[in-house]
């Protein structure tokens, strides 16, 4: 909590790009819940106050397929990054900042379309995550899980 609000006051104040020496200090880590192809991925990303930073993803299907990425982005035009598995596959997206620490988007990926939320939680992420027919996200108790309706 206290990187957030110490990258918040220093993007307040104008500080736009730090060395990456300091990288640790003006970064945010959250949450990133995904649909890659029809499946659902989970994961973190940690964006830095230059408006770079790195993304890792794991299936929740199959828990040895891991993707691991790099984006940019900025408030005013948002975001774009590039992703690759450990199966081969790769992906390329966009998103849209809706704060400094959350926000959505969409993509191409090797098997089928990409969305994805980052910094919310599975029920606000909802509307921007696109599932396949007849399917819902759940949490059951230890992990987010894609089932049927």
């Amino acid at each position: 909590m206290n990187r957030r609000l110490i990258a918040l006051a220093a993007a307040a104040f104008g500080l736009t790009a730090m060395p990456p020496a300091d990288a640790g200090l003006f970064s945010a880590t959250g949450p990133v819940i995904a649909i890659l192809g029809g499946e659902l991925f989970v994961g973190e990303a940690e964006g830095h106050l230059s408006g770079a930073g790195t993304l890792s993803l794991r299936s929740q299907k199959m828990p040895g397929l891991a993707c691991s990425g790099e984006f940019i982005s900025s408030a005013a035009l948002g975001g774009s990054g590039q992703l690759s598995c450990s199966d081969g596959t790769r992906a390329t997206f966009h998103f849209k900042r809706l704060t400094l620490f959350r926000g959505h988007g969409s993509g191409s990926f090797s098997r089928g379309p990409m969305s994805f939320s980052y910094g919310l939680t599975a029920e606000e992420a909802a509307p921007f995550l696109i599932l396949p027919d007849g399917k819902k996200l759940v949490h059951n108790g230890t992990q987010l899980t894609m089932v049927d309706l």
